[in-house]
């Protein structure tokens, strides 16, 4: 299956938020089965270690409820109990030091790392992690602008479409 979503790309964790967006003015839901969350594997690299069922969606479903609500009300209860699902264990290897994640269910990992990768952004910028501005859209984006001033997931589609209808707006005022 193609991805069929308008916006890739993201880091983890805000991508797994943007298998929800807006078509024909309706929310799409790319994890509603479990077809869906194959794809979503294949986009993010994931398939190899991860078995696509039923176990696995609703645990990744839980996960985007849990990354939503730290992002649009604070609350982090629920991301907590997502993190309560693995850890990080440190090892020594031939290569140098690495970092693995340990998670004993299988159906957890793909929204455990997803919360970590939120906990990594958040540490790091956590005003680069934002949401769309034009008022139709749901998608959320990690602004890399050199100024932090980003508005859109896009320019070409939601930054032309509000550019668009102030340039309208503008004109009928005319």
């Amino acid at each position: 299956m193609r991805d069929p979503r308008p916006h890739l790309g993201e880091p983890l964790a805000l991508d797994l938020l943007n298998t929800n967006w807006m078509s024909d003015g309706r929310v799409q839901d790319l994890l509603v089965d479990v077809s869906g969350l194959q794809c979503w594997l294949d986009t993010n690299g994931l398939a190899e270690r991860c078995v696509a069922d039923e176990k696995m969606r609703v645990a990744l479903v839980r996960t985007r409820d849990a990354v939503l609500r730290v992002l649009a009300d604070g609350a982090v209860d629920q991301l907590n109990a997502v993190l309560e699902h693995g850890r990080i264990r440190r090892r020594l290897t031939e290569g140098g030091p690495r970092d693995e994640a340990d998670v004993a269910e299988p159906e957890w990992l793909p929204g455990w790392l997803a919360a970590e990768d939120l906990l990594r952004m958040l540490a790091a910028s956590p005003d680069r992690i934002k949401q769309c501005a034009h008022e139709h859209c749901v998608l959320w984006f990690y602004d890399t602008s050199k100024n932090g001033t980003r508005r859109w997931h896009s320019m070409t589609t939601c930054g032309n479409r509000a550019k668009a209808a102030r340039h309208y707006a503008a004109a009928k005022r005319d």
